[in-house]
C-alpha cells in the first residue's frame, strides 16, 4: 500500500469517528463555548502578549482538546470555537492524519491566529487545511509577543499531554459551521 492509502484511511477512520462540526445539543453548545472561553483565559495566564495578539487578530479559533494517538499511522480530532473580536461566531473541528515512525497518544490544547481578513474568510469556507510544512509554537511566556505568521496564520499549542514519539508527515483540515 502506498503512503495516499495510508493517509486516506487514517483520514476515513477520524472522519467516520468524528462528530458533526457543531454539538448537537443546546448544552454540548455552550460547553465547547465555555471551554474554549476558559482555554483562551489559561492561555493568556501562561502568556500575557497572548492577549495584544488575539485583540488585533481578525479571528481565532480555538479548540480546548486535540486528541491525537498512533502506531505508525496517527490520527487527531478536536472540535473547537471560533471567534472574531472576541464574539463567538460559529464551531469548528480539526482533524489530522499522518503516517511515519510513530507511537502513543497525547491530548493538547490549540489555537489558531488569523491576522488578515483573507486569512480568516479562508478559513470559514470550510476547505481550510495546514500541510506537512505548518509548524505549531508551544505556547511560554512572550510567544505572542513573537509569533511567525505564514499567509496570515498563526498556530499555539499548550497542556501537551501523553506521550508521543514522531518522526512523520502529515497535515491537518478544518472544517466549519457558523452559530
Amino acid at each position: 500500500m502506498n503512503v495516499r492509502a495510508y493517509i486516506s484511511m487514517a483520514v476515513a477512520a477520524v472522519v467516520i469517528g468524528g462528530c458533526t462540526t457543531a454539538p448537537r445539543s443546546e448544552e454540548g453548545r455552550s460547553d465547547i463555548r465555555s471551554e474554549a472561553m476558559a482555554t483562551v483565559t489559561k492561555a493568556q495566564g501562561q502568556d500575557s502578549t497572548l492577549a495584544n495578539a488575539l485583540s488585533t487578530a481578525n479571528g481565532y479559533a480555538v479548540f480546548p482538546t486535540v486528541g491525537k494517538g498512533a502506531v505508525g499511522i496517527g490520527a487527531a480530532y478536536g472540535k473547537g470555537v471560533l471567534f472574531e473580536h472576541g464574539v463567538a461566531m460559529g464551531y469548528c473541528d480539526l482533524s489530522q492524519a499522518s503516517i511515519g515512525l510513530q507511537l502513543g497518544g497525547q491530548g493538547y490544547s490549540e489555537i489558531i491566529v488569523f491576522s488578515t481578513p483573507e486569512a480568516l474568510a479562508k478559513f470559514k469556507t470550510g476547505n481550510f487545511a495546514f500541510d506537512a510544512q505548518a509548524t505549531a509554537v508551544a505556547l511560554k511566556a512572550g510567544a505572542g509577543a513573537n509569533a511567525k505568521y505564514a499567509d496570515g496564520v498563526a498556530v499555539f499549542t499548550m497542556d501537551e499531554a501523553g506521550l508521543m514519539y514522531e518522526a512523520s508527515i502529515g497535515g491537518q483540515k478544518f472544517s466549519y459551521q457558523p452559530l
